[in-house]
C-alpha cells in the first residue's frame, strides 16, 4: 500500500468504485432522473396507455436507469482522475491539457460534497504510503500525545518526562531556533532510554522509527570496524545531509553513542552547530538524540542517597543530577564520547537522566506486557515476574540490575 503508481492505484479501486456509487445513488450532488410528471393524464396518451400502466411505468423505469448509470459512469471517471491526481499526481498536467483543447465534455462540476469525500479519502491513502517528494506531509508533531504516553507507559522517569516534553515542544514551537535540538540520554540499560526515542519518532512522524526523515545509528551496527572509519565518516555526513535535504525536520538517534569514535563525533558537530543564516531555521530543523549507558552509576548513586535518607525519588531535582552527571562525564576517562567537541563546545542541550527502576516499576512494565499480548494476569502474577529479575546492591537489592528489558520475555513463562 505504501508503493506509488499504478499497483497501488488497482488495490484503492475497489474502495473508491464504492465510495463514487453510494455518493452517487445516494444523492451527494449528482445528476438526478426528473420524476415522471403528474396530474393529468399527457397530451397524446392513448387507450393503450391506461390499459398497460405497469409496462409504461417498467418503460420509463428502465430509461431512468439507463441514464442514471451514464451519469455514474461518467462522474466515476471524473472522481477517478480527482482522486489520481490528489494522491499521485504524474501525468496530471497532460491531462488538464487535452482537457483544455477538447472543450467542456460535462455540463456539470463536481459535487461539492463529493470532493469533501475525495479529500478524505486521499488523505485516509496517504496515511499508508508517500504522497509528498519531501516527506513533510508526514510529519504530526503530537507533542499532546507524546506527554500522555509517556505519562502512562514509561514509569519511574519523572525527570525524562519532563525534560524531553518541554525541550521537544520548546524547539518545534520556537520560530527561531539557534541550532539543532541535541538530547543525551543517560542510565543503566533496560531503563527506557529506547522506549522514550521511539516514541518521540512515533509521535512527530506519522511512520514513527520507517519515516524517511528519521535515522537510527547503531555503533556496534553501523559502525563495527576502526579500518574504515573514513568510509563511515563519508557515508554518516552524507546520509545525514540528504535526510536534511529531502525534509525540513529531521530526527537523528544514535544508540550506545559512547562506542562512536571521535571522528565520527567529528563528523556530526557541524550539524549540531548553529545555524548559519536566519532561513536556514525555517528550512532545516533537526533533533539529535544520544543514548549512552555512560553515567549510570553516578545516576544510580544518587538515587540510593536519596532512598537511604528517606525521602522519595521524586525530590531528584534536574539541576542537582545534571551537574553530577556533567561533572562525571567530564573526569580523565578514555571514552572519546565523554571528551568529544559536544560537551565542551556545550553542543547538547540537556543531559537527561534515566533514574534506576525499582520492584514495582518492574511491576509495571510486567502489567503493561501482558495487555500488549492480550493476556489476562493477577497481581500475584506481576509479583512473580519482578521477582525473576536481578536486584542490586547486594544488601538492599533496591534496583532491577536489568531494568524492564527482559520482562516481556520472561512472561511466557506463565502462558497456559
Amino acid at each position: 500500500m505504501g508503493q506509488d503508481g499504478p499497483p497501488a492505484r488497482l488495490g484503492l479501486g475497489c474502495c473508491v468504485l464504492v465510495l463514487l456509487l453510494l455518493l452517487l445513488l445516494g444523492g451527494s450532488g449528482s445528476p438526478r432522473t426528473p420524476p415522471p410528471p403528474r396530474g393529468p393524464r399527457a397530451e397524446g396518451q392513448g387507450p393503450a396507455g391506461e390499459r398497460n400502466p405497469r409496462g409504461r411505468a417498467s418503460y420509463e423505469g428502465y430509461e431512468a436507469v439507463k441514464k442514471h448509470l451514464g451519469a455514474v459512469g461518467a462522474l466515476s471517471k471524473q472522481y477517478w482522475q480527482y482522486m489520481a491526481c490528489k494522491v499521485w499526481q504524474e501525468g496530471c498536467e497532460e491531462e488538464k491539457e487535452e482537457q483544455r483543447e477538447a472543450g467542456p465534455s460535462i455540463g456539470w462540476s463536481l459535487p461539492l460534497v463529493g470532493q469533501d469525500y475525495l479529500e478524505i479519502l486521499s488523505a485516509w491513502y496517504c496515511s499508508f504510503g508517500k504522497c509528498c517528494e519531501t516527506g513533510d506531509c508526514r510529519i504530526v508533531n503530537n507533542i499532546t500525545g507524546l506527554e500522555a504516553d509517556l505519562s502512562e507507559q514509561l514509569h519511574g522517569q519523572h525527570l525524562a518526562k519532563e525534560v524531553v516534553v518541554r525541550a521537544v515542544q520548546g524547539f518545534l514551537q520556537s520560530p527561531q531556533p539557534e541550532k539543532a535540538l541535541v538530547l543525551s540520554f543517560h542510565g543503566w540499560s533496560g531503563t527506557g532510554k529506547n522506549f522514550v526515542a521511539r516514541m518521540v519518532a512515533s509521535h512527530l512522524y506519522r511512520d514513527g522509527l520507517r519515516s524517511d526523515c528519521v535515522r537510527v545509528f547503531i555503533s556496534l551496527l553501523h559502525f563495527p570496524h576502526h579500518k574504515y572509519l573514513d568510509s563511515y565518516k563519508a557515508q554518516l555526513q552524507r546520509q545525514l545531509s540528504e535526510t536534511l535535504r529531502l525534509c525540513r525536520q529531521s530526527l537523528f538517534i544514535f544508540d550506545e553513542a559512547e562506542k562512536l569514535h571521535s571522528s565520527l563525533l567529528d563528523a556530526i558537530r557541524p550539524f549540531m552547530a548553529p545555524y548559519g543564516n536566519e532561513g536556514q531555521a525555517e528550512q532545516q530543523r533537526s533533533i539529535f538524540l544520544f543514548l549512552s549507558n555512560l553515567g549510570g552509576n553516578t545516576i544510580n548513586e544518587v538515587a540510593l542517597d536519596f532512598w537511604r535518607a528517606g525521602r522519595a525519588r521524586e525530590e531528584i531535582s534536574m539541576e542537582f543530577l545534571e551537574q553530577r552527571l556533567r561533572l562525571e562525564l567530564q573526569e580523565p576517562a578514555e571514552n572519546s564520547y565523554a571528551h568529544s567537541h559536544l560537551l565542551r563546545e556545550n553542543l547538547i542541550d540537556f543531559l537527561v537522566p534515566f533514574l534506576p527502576l525499582e520492584f514495582h516499576h518492574v511491576k509495571l512494565c510486567a502489567r503493561d506486557a501482558f495487555l500488549a499480548r492480550g493476556l489476562p494476569y493477577s497481581e500475584a502474577t506481576l509479583d512473580e515476574v519482578a521477582r525473576m529479575m536481578v536486584f542490586v546492591p547486594k544488601e538492599e537489592k533496591l534496583f532491577s540490575a536489568q531494568g524492564c528489558k527482559s520482562v516481556p520475555q520472561r512472561i511466557n513463562y506463565f502462558l497456559p
